[in-house]
């Protein structure tokens, strides 16, 4: 079994919205959005080199993923934004769907952290402005 698959596997037999993996090391996390990929970036670890599995991973995901260094990522649900900052930045990407953008909690529009990453090419200012918009919104690292 590859780290991908291993990776996947983790993230889908144990129910979790989020895997980092890199040999016996394995960190999960339930909770949803980015929040966790932000806390992940805020810690003494270091993630260069680990595979990731996450159920959505959207343009802002991919972004913050870029800032982990990951090798690859694994993603139940990717959109095409992240996609394309996932392998241009030469992450490897597996994927169970493909969708053009990732839609709000509520069903109603994109994703907020989607919206607040277009047009954004630089990964420093997009996380810049993940960071405001975790403000804005009052989520809790």
């Amino acid at each position: 079994m590859t780290e991908i698959e291993k990776v996947k596997d983790i993230l889908e037999s144990g129910g979790h919205t989020a895997v980092l993996l890199r040999g016996d090391r394995v960190y999960t996390t339930d909770r949803r959005g980015v929040a966790p990929l932000v806390a992940w970036l805020n810690s003494a670890e270091d993630f260069r080199g680990y595979f990731a599995a996450d159920k959505v991973v959207g343009r802002g995901a991919g972004f913050l993923y870029v800032m982990l260094g990951v090798e690859a990522v694994y993603a139940g649900v990717v959109s095409k934004g992240a996609l394309g900052v996932l392998q241009d930045h030469g992450i490897h990407v597996e994927y169970g769907r493909l969708v053009e953008n990732i839609v709000n909690r509520q069903g109603t529009g994109i994703c907020p952290f989607e919206k607040a990453v277009d047009g954004i090419d630089h990964v420093q200012d997009a996380y810049n402005a993940i960071l405001k918009k975790i403000e804005e919104m009052g989520i809790e690292i």
